[in-house]
């Protein structure tokens, strides 16, 4: 589903007075009269964008009972273009050396000239479901020995301990509530 947006070119609805569709505008614009006087300039005016088509027309249906004339219109879509890079089977196609210590490292400016003796290890991407990780040993469970507990039945009485007696109230007697 495309977006529309609203297009004006001021045109008003047949029997509609400017000046009383100016003061429709003014008040559901909210905007002052020199605003409202530059949207009458005949160019062409988009006045709401990026609308679905429902919203377009109540907007289109607001604005025809406010006094003016207004076209539903597709949102302009821009298209970038992309070049593609050519196929590895086309004519000019280069390949990048698999190796990278066949070609000799050159720095690009001073600061990357000091890293041009640092001896580090060349390092390749694995190939796609190779497991990088050693399998780890499978972890043998513990040996216990639980013959010497037993089961109650259901709804036995567990020897809980009994809870503890509340304790009393504090006195509070010696206090009065002045008013």
């Amino acid at each position: 589903m495309g977006l529309f947006e609203i297009v004006f070119r001021g045109e008003l609805v047949a029997g509609a007075h400017l000046p009383l569709v100016k003061a429709n505008l003014a008040k559901l614009f909210q905007a002052d009269s020199t605003r409202i006087d530059a949207l009458f300039s005949g160019r062409r005016l988009v006045l709401k964008s990026d609308l679905d088509p429902q919203a377009a027309e109540k907007y289109r249906a607001t604005l025809e009972r406010a006094g003016i004339v207004v076209a539903i219109e597709p949102v302009p879509v821009q298209v970038e273009e992309i070049e593609m890079a050519p196929p590895p089977d086309a004519p000019g196609f280069q390949r990048r050396p698999s190796n990278k210590l066949e070609q000799p490292w050159v720095p690009r400016d001073c600061y990357m000239a000091a890293f041009a003796d640092v001896q580090a290890p060349a390092y390749d991407v694995a190939e796609v479901g190779v497991d990088l990780q050693a399998q780890k040993p499978a972890v043998q469970a513990p040996q216990v020995n639980l013959a010497q507990f037993s089961l109650a039945p259901a709804g036995s009485d567990m020897g809980q301990a009994p809870g503890l007696a509340k304790p009393p109230a504090p006195d509070t007697s010696h206090l009065k509530l002045i008013p």
